[in-house]
């Protein structure tokens, strides 16, 4: 057994006491369906979905379905919660109508992509392990539970209350933060649909402002989501508060940013343009250029 799939063998029971934690802070208060609180039977579904990808994705070795089974996850989850909560109200229809717009506009973006350029780099190494590969899927049906946590336990609450400001404000913000993903997507794509601009990085439009425009977009989007919920929560379900904050430290620390770093490094690092690009340019929080 390699050092990778001994460490993927230690972090999965580690990845499911966390998602077990999170269900129960959210369950808290949560409406019950047939005795068992909704937000855990969503958390629950969350991650058999993941294994149930993971099956075929492992036995014909493939990584295409990897961000559609994901975005399907999240539409499913939103689905469930508000049918089964027997109790939607205005909030909860805004949340789940924001979660799929966002899910579906993602899910498509990123399929499309994948079947343009074949296969996700990513898991080249992962694919051929079953525990590191398991481990990735495991990983996405946490991504799913914590990022939504805040939507998901103001839908399954049985406290509902007006919308009210804090909905308005988080509207706004969530307005904001999927503009700027999916303006920051169009761009990157028609950039690198130009056959002139074949081997070189994005420097226009919002590319210009940061260098990751579309991860400042989704940690926005979901601060919104979290504000929008926040009124509906109460005692142990304020933990699910959580999930920008999650957004944001995976999307900075973990993936996201760290990796697509180091791959412009290695790819561009040296070159006269590129290392200006990086001293005028913000990692992530936009700032109009100067000039």
């Amino acid at each position: 057994m390699s050092e990778g799939e001994k460490r993927a063998l230690i972090a999965l029971p580690i990845i499911l006491l966390i998602g077990a934690g999170l269900a129960f802070a959210g369950g808290q208060g949560s409406i019950l369906y047939d005795g068992f609180p909704l937000f855990i039977i969503c958390i629950v579904f969350a991650f058999v979905v993941q294994w149930m990808a993971f099956i075929p994705a492992y036995i014909n070795q493939t990584e295409k379905f990897f961000d559609l089974t994901g975005s399907l996850t999240y539409i499913s989850v939103v689905l469930i919660g508000l049918f089964l909560s027997g109790a939607r109200d205005i909030r909860s229809l805004i949340l789940a109508a924001l979660v799929i717009i966002w899910a579906g506009r993602l899910g498509t973006f990123l399929f499309q992509r994948i079947q343009k350029d074949g296969h996700d780099g990513r898991f080249d190494v992962l694919k051929p392990s079953f525990i590191r590969f398991l481990n990735v899927w495991t990983i996405q049906g946490l991504w799913v539970s914590f990022t939504f946590a805040a939507g998901l336990a103001a839908i399954t609450s049985a406290n509902k209350v007006d919308f009210g400001i804090w909905g308005i404000i988080g509207l706004i913000v969530w307005i904001i933060g999927f503009g700027f993903e999916v303006v920051a997507d169009r761009q990157k794509k028609a950039f690198r649909a130009d056959p002139a601009n074949k081997g070189k990085f994005i420097t226009g439009g919002l590319w210009s402002w940061s260098r990751h425009p579309n991860y400042f977009g989704e940690i926005v989007l979901w601060l919104g989501v979290a504000i929008i919920a926040f009124p509906a929560l109460s005692g142990w379900q304020y933990v699910t508060l959580i999930s920008p904050i999650f957004v944001y430290l995976l999307l900075t620390r973990v993936s996201g940013v760290p990796m697509l770093e180091d791959r412009s490094d290695k790819k561009w690092g040296g070159q006269e343009d590129y290392e200006a690009y990086k001293a005028q340019t913000p990692v992530l929080w936009p700032k109009p250029p100067s000039s």
